[in-house]
């Protein structure tokens, strides 16, 4: 089983900057603002640069990063910010490595007061450690962002996630499965299994585990807008504490295996517990996009698409 991430990208790129920073290098953050056609990565997509060429992260799936790194490091040097557009013509498109002919604007900025402030960058981090988004808006004229939402004919205004969360109630053969794609999409994960004998280090090694019952867990887990919980084992004595914590949450996906007869059973039990039908249409049962999937690998795809569609179909 791989090893798994402690730090999504974003938190991966704040970190490596502030490292960075914190060595006595100067940097700057290069941002997708506008997309067309087949560009590969979405608005908001960053890269880092360091003074010397250093860099992390992407801004269009590697096509123009070595022109973006080239006028992010000019840049640092003037202390004023730039926007690069790319893919205008066939021609451009090629010359700079853009071959899927997609066109994207990029807006790369210093890391200082006048531009893209360090203080910027610790307010998105501490936010996001406390599970609340972080809404940064940048003035494209100036080159300067500020936090906060500021509408403006010119003004490019981002909206920082917290880091994705997965809580998984159940340390059966599915979790062994789900817990590397959970991992590959970006997840943090812990798996909540208060029989011992399912949560081996034989089964699930390096893994985050916890084998108390998920109503002690989930509260200090706090479940966020960004966090989605899942209950595997089948079991209601296990299942209904932590679906009962996760829909008095904000969590923006909550799962349950089982039959749609398992499913019809539990809604009846979490109905006489005071939930509402409006509550309780917020569990997908049974869990999972349906694919007519046939073993433990392909249910655990199916539940991670689910996840992924509710997080992307989101308000």
């Amino acid at each position: 089983m791989p090893q798994l991430p402690t730090l999504d990208e974003l938190g991966h790129l704040l970190a490596t900057e502030a490292a960075w920073r914190a060595a006595g290098h100067r940097t700057a953050l290069a941002t997708v603002i506008q997309t067309w056609g087949s560009a590969p990565r979405r608005r908001g997509a960053h890269l880092v640069v360091r003074d010397d060429g250093l860099f992390e992260g992407s801004v269009s799936g590697g096509c123009v990063e070595g022109d973006v790194i080239t006028q992010s490091i000019e840049a640092i040097a003037a202390g004023q910010s730039r926007r690069l557009d790319y893919g205008v013509s066939e021609a451009k498109a090629w010359e700079v490595g853009l071959a899927c002919g997609g066109q994207i604007s990029i807006f790369t900025q210093p890391v200082n007061d006048a531009n893209f402030p360090p203080a910027l960058l610790q307010k998105i981090a501490e936010a996001r450690a406390g599970g609340e988004r972080a809404t940064i808006t940048t003035d494209l004229a100036s080159g300067r962002s500020i936090a906060g939402e500021q509408a403006g004919d010119n003004s490019f205004v981002q909206t920082y996630d917290p880091p994705l969360r997965l809580a998984i109630i159940g340390a059966v053969h599915i979790s062994q499965a789900l817990l590397p794609m959970a991992a590959q999409l970006g997840y943090q994960t812990l798996i909540i299994d208060p029989r011992t004998a399912f949560v081996t280090a034989e089964r699930f090694p390096g893994a985050p585990i916890d084998t108390r019952w998920p109503d002690e867990v989930l509260p200090e887990w706090q479940p966020d807008g960004a966090s989605a919980v899942i209950t595997l084992t089948h079991d209601p004595k296990i299942d209904d504490p932590a679906l009962t914590i996760a829909l008095k949450s904000p969590a923006f996906y909550i799962g349950s295996l089982g039959s749609r007869r398992t499913h019809a059973a539990r809604l009846e039990r979490l109905s006489a517990a005071g939930f509402s039908q409006d509550d309780l249409s917020r569990i997908h049962g049974p869990v999972g996009l349906s694919i007519g999937a046939a073993n433990p690998a392909e249910i655990a795809l199916s539940i991670m698409a689910g996840i992924t569609a509710a997080w992307r179909q989101r308000p």
